[in-house]
């Protein structure tokens, strides 16, 4: 596979594990009891957006880089998946 087949996997598993990624840590402002008002009190007291984002590249990364390994060694290929038959 090409570098920019890559990029476009490491692009599709950075969204997907940033949205995995989101909940976990954060406490509303009804929770801490420090509603600010004309906010929300389910929105987020502090959301750590730089710390998930630094968690979620390096996440992202390592899955990659472990299907990329996979593949180029030949331990990962597409026939090992079933593929459905055409009856017509």
């Amino acid at each position: 596979m090409g570098v920019g087949t890559y990029i476009a996997i490491y692009f599709i598993v950075w969204w997907t594990v940033i949205f995995a990624v989101l909940p976990f840590g954060v406490r509303s402002q009804h929770e801490d009891g420090a509603i600010e008002d004309g906010t929300e009190p389910g929105a987020p007291q502090r959301p750590l957006l730089l710390r998930k984002a630094i968690a979620t590249t390096i996440i992202a990364a390592v899955i990659v880089g472990l299907f990329a390994w996979g593949v180029e060694t030949g331990n990962l290929r597409l026939d090992m998946f079933p593929m459905p038959v055409k009856t017509y």
